[in-house]
């Protein structure tokens, strides 16, 4: 009888074991991150079991928190002042930080074209950028503060110091969308003849038009915000300086509710415009 059976034994090959895969490479930055959240944490543990509390009464601070809280969002009115005083004071707000962003980018646009790195010379770039860096640097509350010193307290000082930091913000955003663009449809143009402004207008200019949008009404935003800080800061009036008013000497709650409520309907205003103008651009 012919077996087809092999006697002899087969060996199967070993299969390699699997190389673990470190996710994280250890690394100097990393345990520096861990160290500074740690001290970060011990630092906040230990204040908090050490606070003095100068025998304050926790349910009746609650419960004093929720009737605030309660006047406030639920109980809103204009108080004293009037609705007519109130929407007067958000309209003074409203156009110092438009008048603000435009000049904003208005500058920020000049500057942000000669900060850019595929337009100007990098020694020019850099000189701007630096600066700009240093602008932002420092709060926007804080130029207030210096151009009060200059103007006195008042809208000029606002005025100054919002403008101040916005040049200084939209230099840099500006400056990257333009960064974005690709360097070969610049040098055509170039090869072309075409003079620099000319360049930044009919190639410039269009390709980025969304981006230039969504980042000045960001911008105006941050600058609607700021003028309501500054309006009891810098004397400069506005809604800012009725909810100072209503809320540190009047101690009006329910006239800062209506208040709160107004500058909340504003913001949601802006940025559905912002989402609307964006739209109209991309679909161009």
């Amino acid at each position: 009888m012919i077996s087809n059976s092999d006697d002899r034994l087969v060996m199967q090959p070993k299969s390699p074991q699997p190389r673990k895969i470190k996710l994280r490479n250890p690394s100097l930055s990393r345990y520096m991150i861990i160290g500074v959240i740690t001290s970060l944490l011990l630092i906040t543990g230990y204040t908090l079991t050490h606070l003095n509390s100068a025998n304050v009464r926790v349910g009746e601070a609650f419960r004093g928190l929720m009737m605030t809280l309660n006047q406030m969002f639920l109980q809103p009115s204009a108080g004293s002042d009037g609705m007519v005083v109130l929407l007067q004071a958000l309209g003074i707000s409203l156009l110092l930080s438009i008048m603000t962003t435009v000049i904003g980018a208005v500058v920020g646009f000049v500057l942000a074209v000669m900060a850019s790195k595929n337009l100007t010379n990098a020694w020019l770039g850099s000189s701007i950028r630096i600066f700009m860096a240093v602008i932002r640097a420092i709060p926007t509350i804080i130029w207030v503060l210096i151009f009060s010193i200059v103007c006195g307290l008042g809208t000029n000082a606002a005025v100054l110091g919002l403008s101040f930091h916005s040049i200084a913000y939209l230099t840099k955003a500006y400056s990257e969308s333009i960064e974005e663009i690709d360097q070969s449809t610049i040098e055509a143009l170039k090869v072309t003849g075409s003079k620099f402004w000319v360049i930044v207008f009919q190639a410039i200019w269009p390709t980025i038009i969304a981006s230039l949008v969504s980042w000045t009404f960001i911008r105006l935003e941050i600058n609607f915000a700021n003028a309501v800080a500054v309006g009891a800061a810098a004397g400069a009036g506005g809604i800012g300086y009725q909810l100072f008013v209503a809320s540190g000497m009047s101690f009006d709650f329910h006239e800062v509710g209506m208040i709160v409520y107004l500058i909340i309907a504003v913001t949601i205003l802006l940025e559905f415009i912002a989402v609307k103008l964006r739209k109209a651009y991309i679909a161009k």
